[in-house]
């Protein structure tokens, strides 16, 4: 299957998923909550997602559900809760999410080969669950990194439904964390397209902001979380105690699950990534250790 017929019919998925998660939000019943009715929503649509993965026998149908999302939830809320007081803090929010949309979205579009290709991580996912491999597919791929992701969210309705404080230095930083969030996964994807391209077999990635952050992507994905939790602060300060849970959800699953298994993959492919790992920070950029020395 090429590359465009396999967008189209991700991109079919999609608008099927949208349209019943939109249909619940417009006529389904109400539960008195508004982002419970949005958390139904985002739900419903996952599962017509995973019916098109199923059909397709191929998880990756998900993959671009991460950042097409939550750029709709946040205007279907906001279509729901009107336009009553200051909305600056809402826009500053939207513009930072779309600018993200479209950098991550982007990317998958430009990496992914199509339906003939799958993450690497799912088969091995199915293969553990055994008998369960499709609870696993349906709970683990795909309800799992939308429950995630909706977390994440939470503190943009918290921006939607506090309309009564003004901007303030801390949307400043913010917008600064956010934005930056987003060149540093921008720069960082385009520095491994270019290394991939040329690089020796076996060879690790070292340069760049590589060689300062051995996942500087995961690093700047966990900052754009970081920032609608900020949003979200400025918007509620009493609500401090909750409103960065989702991105801790995030630097837990990164840390926990998706980095040490691309370090097994890399350390079983690549045999000089141990040097890297000895030198290279492995999350937050720094200057690398520097190599020692021996004298004999």
């Amino acid at each position: 299957m090429s590359k465009t017929e396999s967008i189209v019919r991700v991109g079919i998925a999609y608008v099927l998923a949208f349209g019943a998660g939109g249909a619940w939000l417009a006529w389904g019943p109400r539960t008195g909550q508004l982002w419970l009715d949005g958390l139904i929503a985002d739900l419903i649509a996952t599962v017509v997602v995973f019916a098109a993965s199923r059909m397709h026998k191929n998880s990756s149908f998900y993959d671009a559900y991460w950042s097409v999302l939550p750029p709709l939830l946040l205007v279907a809320w906001w279509a729901r809760i009107g336009d009553d007081g200051d909305r600056t803090r809402a826009w500053l929010v939207l513009g930072v999410m779309v600018f993200w949309a479209i950098r991550l979205t982007g990317n998958w579009l430009y990496a992914f080969p199509g339906l003939h290709h799958e993450d690497w991580r799912y088969p091995m996912l199915r293969a553990r669950a055994g008998k369960a491999e499709a609870v696993a597919d349906l709970m683990g791929i795909h309800v799992f990194p939308t429950l995630q992701v909706f977390a994440g969210m939470l503190p943009v309705y918290v921006v939607l439904t506090n309309t009564d404080r003004g901007i303030g230095w801390l949307d400043i930083v913010a917008c600064v964390v956010g934005i930056g969030a987003v060149v540093l996964e921008f720069i960082a994807d385009l520095q491994m397209y270019r290394f991939a391209a040329h690089r020796r077999p076996g060879q690790a990635m070292d340069r760049g902001l590589w060689s300062w952050s051995r996942h500087p992507n995961y690093f700047g994905e966990f900052s754009f979380w970081l920032s609608l939790g900020l949003f979200g602060l400025a918007a509620a300060p009493q609500d401090w105690w909750w409103v960065f849970l989702g991105a801790i959800g995030m630097f837990a699953m990164f840390q926990g699950a998706s980095i040490p298994m691309m370090e097994q993959r890399s350390l079983e492919r690549r045999p000089d990534y141990q040097d890297v790992i000895d030198r290279v920070p492995r999350f937050v950029p720094r200057p690398p250790r520097k190599q020692r020395e021996f004298v004999a």
